[in-house]
């Protein structure tokens, strides 16, 4: 086997082992596994890939893969790309990571965050006038989760408006 060879060879064990981890790495952050695999698939690929190209990479269904794609696309981390003279649909993921990072808070601020806050003022509100120690503590303690979702909501919409070339020399002077 030549050098070339070798090379596209542990290339492609790296990618295939990168996209497996990614998958697990995402199941763990409660993202579907297949989701987070596609995605892993399409940040390193070196152009867009149809969907008949990611069902036979990863090896799943058409609707597992269309459905998962579509999901991608509709939180903004995938976009669709039309190829003239082609019928097929491909896909691309968006490969800035302060992008992708910004991206993935403002949904997952959407779609847990939000709700959250939401279910604590419902909560507060029914229980509010209630008297007594043990509704006193049960306030005290909806207000804290309140506020400190209220903070983490003021950052996470000042993180995901703000420049990458801003943000990380003031994260670093924090982190020191």
């Amino acid at each position: 086997m030549n050098d070339e060879n070798k090379s596209a060879a542990a290339l492609r064990e790296a990618r295939d082992e990168f996209v497996s981890q990614w998958g697990v790495i995402g199941s763990a952050w409660g993202v579907n596994r297949t989701m987070a695999q596609i995605h892993a698939l399409l940040i390193t690929a070196p152009s867009a890939l149809s969907t008949d190209e990611v069902m036979a990479e990863l090896k799943i269904s058409r609707g597992n893969a269309h459905s998962n794609l579509r999901d991608l696309v509709s939180w903004g981390l995938v976009r669709s790309v039309v190829r003239k003279g082609e019928r097929k649909e491909f896909f691309e993921a968006e490969k800035d990571v302060w992008k992708m990072f910004c991206i993935i808070i403002r949904e997952r601020r959407r779609r847990e965050l939000r709700p959250a806050q939401a279910v604590l003022k419902e909560c507060l509100s029914r229980t509010n006038n209630l008297r007594g120690t043990e509704a006193a503590a049960f306030n005290k303690q909806l207000r804290a989760l309140s506020d400190f979702l209220e903070l983490a909501d003021g950052v996470i919409t000042k993180l995901s408006q703000s420049e990458q070339s801003k943000m990380v020399p003031w994260a670093l002077k924090f982190l020191k």
